[in-house]
């Protein structure tokens, strides 16, 4: 049954407010969402003055819908601003525009080049740790907006999405870095600081969790890149990265199913993220796209070199002439096209690709 709260309307005559009319209406569910650049809409650009003018703060970011770079890795639109359109909510505000906002219905704390590790992007992107704390902040102003019960309400009805860990393992592979840890001893940190933080969230009320797998990191217009400096000549998917994502994809189930068996009232789906992306990128004419190896805006070869809108790797980039002929807009991130495309299958996929709950199915379910 839906939750109820109290709603009083109020209209100013002619100098003087009348109270017309007190009526319930149900709490539509909030949504919160954490992670990295996949869901980042515009958090980093508060963060790092250094880059705040660079990349994704920068045209051609946004062309296709906002018209203007707002922050988001994409041409327009990311996954959470279509979920919020299917929930029947505004656009989920970043964390660091609440000010000016309303975050009643949630808020967006995701960034760029984040991951589950405090020492991955440290200094230029919020970790999942760091996050988790923010939301802690917006629980406390949630409680003095609309007091305790009914914060508690929105709390536990809310949904809570993420996609993370993404950099954790992407990063030291683009760096070519050492790790001191074996493969096993550096999941164990990742889904360590992860579990960590559904705990947080479960504490503060949360009970309805999304999660995003990993995407074949490896087939990527910047991993190809890679590898075709490291001398693989056909420029083909790099096996070390998406291994690398597999191993994390594998271990994510179980974690989920034990902390459901842990925490009363704990539900969570996962999302197929590695599924659809890698079938977009080897069956591109069934998602529409023409192109799905090479990004459309970047330099280098298949556009892998991260300059979209001038970056610290170079002011100079190449641009695609028709977006929705490309899977990827730049060297890491999908099209506004693709998101629509992955946001329909979260809300109202088949089980192969979210599971063991459609996203639609959380927006309805009250705790």
């Amino acid at each position: 049954m839906a939750l109820i709260s109290s709603l009083c309307i109020f209209v100013l005559v002619a100098h003087f407010s009348t109270p017309i009319v007190c009526h319930k209406r149900p709490h539509q569910a909030a949504l919160f969402v954490f992670g990295d650049s996949i869901f980042d809409p515009g958090n980093n650009k508060y963060i790092n003055p250094n880059t705040s003018s660079r990349g994704s703060n920068n045209f051609p970011y946004g062309e296709s819908f906002f018209k203007y770079p707002t922050g988001r890795a994409s041409d327009g639109r990311l996954i959470p601003d279509f979920i919020a359109e299917y929930a029947n909510l505004p656009f989920i505000p970043p964390y660091f525009e609440i000010g000016k906002e309303h975050f009643i219905h949630g808020v967006n704390f995701a960034s760029g080049g984040s991951g589950c590790l405090t020492e991955t992007s440290r200094g230029f992107a919020i970790d999942l740790k760091t996050q988790l704390k923010l939301f802690q902040n917006v629980t406390q102003l949630l409680k003095n907006k609309v007091g305790e019960i009914e914060s508690k309400q929105i709390l536990s009805n809310a949904v809570y999405i993420f996609s993370t860990a993404n950099n954790d393992f992407f990063f030291a592979l683009l760096a070519n870095l050492t790790s001191p840890y074996s493969d096993t001893e550096y999941l164990q940190m990742v889904m360590g600081n992860l579990t960590s933080v559904l705990k947080g969230i479960y504490k503060e009320g949360g009970r309805k969790f999304v999660m995003f797998n990993l995407g074949p990191l490896g087939c990527l217009p910047s991993t190809r890149a890679l590898n075709l400096q490291k001398g693989v000549t056909n420029g083909s998917c790099m096996e070390e990265a998406t291994n690398k994502a597999k191993m994390f994809n594998s271990a994510l189930p179980r974690m989920f199913k034990q902390l459901e068996k842990q925490l009363p009232g704990f539900k969570y789906t996962i999302f197929n993220f590695f599924k659809v992306l890698a079938d977009s990128i080897h069956n591109p004419t069934k998602y529409g796209f023409k192109i799905s190896k090479t990004a459309c805006c970047g330099t280098g070869p298949f556009r892998g070199i991260l300059s979209c809108g001038g970056t610290m790797q170079g002011k100079e980039y190449e641009l695609c002439k028709n977006v929705k002929e490309y899977l990827f807009f730049d060297s890491l991130h999908p099209t506004e096209l693709a998101y629509q495309q992955y946001a329909k299958l979260l809300w109202n996929g088949t089980p192969d690709m979210v599971a063991p709950y459609k996203l639609k199915s959380f927006f309805k379910l009250s705790t």
